[in-house]
């Protein structure tokens, strides 16, 4: 067997979504965060591991077999495509669905990506290291900030834990962009 894609690039991301629609047999709608939305949706040139996608349509538990066998055949990890950001799903607007941008459509597959503004919230409450190069990426490529801090506060008045936080992230890169600039 081939070593494993460490680093899917646009082209391995586009063939295993193509693979993976052509194993399914019922529509499914993967919705997309993370650094594969940067790369698919946004244009941002910049590595990842995984496809990070939460499943509409489809149980998580059938997708990973599909997915599993795309990995053995393509040589990708076995988890290339997971719902890992899901955690922080919970911190996207309401609206978020009116943002999402087509990435991907096959004959029963479809992949839509989070817009910017989500993906910049989504990147505040990860507030990981490498989350403030990708922060300040967004920014520079126009953001609405104003929108993403209105609804980043409306979560802490609601005592949504990681709010602060996420706020505290946000001044920060703020803060490096407006010193770059």
């Amino acid at each position: 067997m081939n070593p494993l894609h460490k680093n899917l690039t646009r082209e391995i991301m586009l063939t295993a979504l193509t693979h993976l629609d052509a194993l399914i047999a019922q529509e499914v709608t993967l919705i997309v965060g993370g650094g594969s939305a940067m790369i698919l949706a946004h244009g941002f040139a910049l590595g990842t591991s995984d496809v990070d996608a939460v499943p509409k349509g489809m149980d998580l538990a059938t997708l990973d077999g599909f997915v599993k066998q795309i990995a053995q055949e393509l040589s990708l990890a076995p988890d290339w495509l997971n719902p890992y950001y899901s955690t922080f799903a919970h911190t996207l607007p309401s609206d978020y669905g009116n943002r999402l941008i087509e990435i991907f459509s096959g004959q029963r597959l479809k992949a839509l990506a989070l817009g910017k503004e989500e993906m910049l919230i989504m990147k505040c409450f990860a507030h990981r290291q490498k989350d403030v190069a990708h922060a300040r990426a967004l920014i520079k490529k126009g953001v609405n900030v104003k929108r993403v801090e209105d609804h980043i506060e409306k979560l802490r008045e609601k005592g949504i834990p990681g709010a602060g936080a996420a706020l505290d992230f946000l001044d920060d890169v703020m803060e490096q962009v407006g010193n770059s600039v």
